[in-house]
């Protein structure tokens, strides 16, 4: 096969060759064939190709050459289909090798692929650089000073951060789980008329933290979990690489919120005392206990549905916001029509539900996301129609971009599952150890 003119440069890939000029080398859609143009010396070459014979100008490279072929027939006409009876997986590992990734693929090839790897769990990332501790061969029996403190700082990382990196890492978890579940069930039990004292409280009594409420088995309990979870953020951020990252993490960010409101409650009634002027501030101190509720969101390092959905919302936040700015133009031109239509026009009979715009967007937004409650409804036939055409128009908008969301939740997932198997592949070799 000959592109172009010139001095002919060969590529030989499993033993099929290719033979082009260079002009078409230096731009071509390959980029690992691409690199070849810009290497000055025969090591740089080799650092590409497997092989390189200067006589004849020939590039070898040990690959599936019958993989190749569909990849140069997608150099030439632009579509990539996987080779028949070849593994979908091995055809994307020969699609990485020479650059080119899952998008290239035409759309039935990539949603095959997305099966193929959601049964496998397969995910492929980017190649861990060289000297990092289990990056290869490379790195053993080079330690720079301070590699010790290094590595135990990283084994402190780890653990706190991975739970499945370690034995340890797993126990901590599991403890962290447990306060989070004590702590969980503490907060709704206060809230039983049962659980309250039986001198009946006013609720500012009940939301200071006094003595006497710190005595109680509830303060008790509460005290433990918060000192539990203020010694793990600490801890955590101690052995942190990047202290202002650390802080801008979301579920750092979630962490401080969770443990603020207890340390904020006891300042303000420490200040505040017994003085009847500041009641009003129980108001505050009982919202600020209610904020514990964010320790659920901290099962999020546990679990990895949780962290799924959180990355998945993070990747997607796109068509989220297109999401919400279809609902928020439909719902402006529904309430505006409903109000025209039961209470805008003179025809005999006015709904009084419907008596303005910011009212009949109330009924539209239940309409278009769920089957209604049944407190507002059209009582004309103009109205009742629009309200038909109102919960159609609902599920089509909301079913836009599910597409892209789904696809987004299943990457996301294959690449949680990779890591968390990698650190299991870890945990398995220190049980070897």
């Amino acid at each position: 096969m000959n592109f172009g003119r010139g001095p002919p440069v060969v590529l030989n890939v499993g033993g099929t060759r290719y033979s082009f000029s260079r002009e078409v080398l230096k731009d071509f859609p390959l980029r690992r064939v691409s690199r070849l143009h810009g290497c000055l010396s025969e090591q740089d070459v080799l650092e590409v190709c497997d092989d390189y014979d200067r006589e004849r100008n020939e590039y070898f490279f040990d690959r599936h050459s019958e993989a190749f072929g569909f990849i140069m027939l997608y150099v030439r006409h632009g579509h990539l289909r996987f080779v028949p009876h070849m593994c979908e997986l091995s055809f994307y590992n020969e699609m990485i090798y020479w650059g080119l990734e899952g998008s290239h693929l035409d759309y039935c090839c990539q949603r095959r692929l997305d099966d193929r790897m959601s049964e496998t769990c397969t995910y492929y990332a980017a190649e861990e650089p060289r000297g990092e501790p289990g990056g290869g061969p490379e790195g053993k029996g080079r330690r720079p000073p301070g590699a010790e403190g290094s590595k135990w700082l990283e084994r402190m990382r780890r653990t706190f951060e991975e739970p499945t990196s370690s034995v340890a890492a797993q126990v901590l978890a599991t403890v962290s789980i447990l306060f989070v579940i004590v702590s969980m069930v503490v907060l709704c039990a206060s809230t039983l008329p049962e659980w309250r004292a039986p001198e009946n409280r006013s609720m500012e009594e009940q939301s200071r933290y006094t003595a006497e409420s710190v005595r109680e088995p509830s303060g008790i309990i509460e005290a433990i979990c918060i000192g539990w979870f203020t010694a793990e953020c600490i801890v955590r951020f101690i052995v942190s690489k990047n202290k202002c990252e650390f802080v801008r993490r979301p579920l750092n960010i979630i962490d401080l919120l969770a443990i603020t409101p207890y340390y904020i409650s006891v300042l303000m009634t420490v200040f505040t005392g017994e003085n009847s002027q500041l009641q009003r501030a129980g108001v505050t101190l009982r919202v600020l206990r209610m904020m514990r509720i964010f320790w659920v969101i901290k099962l999020a390092r546990h679990f990895i549905g949780l962290q799924t959905l959180g990355l998945t919302l993070k990747r997607c936040y796109r068509e989220m916001v297109m999401l919400l700015v279809f609902i928020c133009v439909a719902m402006a031109i529904f309430s505006a029509l409903s109000q025209l239509l039961e209470n805008g026009l003179d025809l005999g009979t006015k709904n009084k539900d419907y008596a303005s715009i910011p009212a009949a967007c109330w009924w539209v937004i239940i309409s278009m996301t769920t089957v209604g409650y049944g407190d507002m409804c059209p009582i004309t036939v103009p109205g009742r129609i629009l309200g038909g055409i109102c919960v159609v128009s609902g599920i089509v908008l909301l079913a836009l971009p599910i597409t892209f969301i789904y696809h987004s939740f299943v990457q996301c997932y294959h690449e949680l599952k990779f890591r968390s198997a990698r650190y299991s592949r870890s945990l398995s070799a220190e049980f070897l150890n």
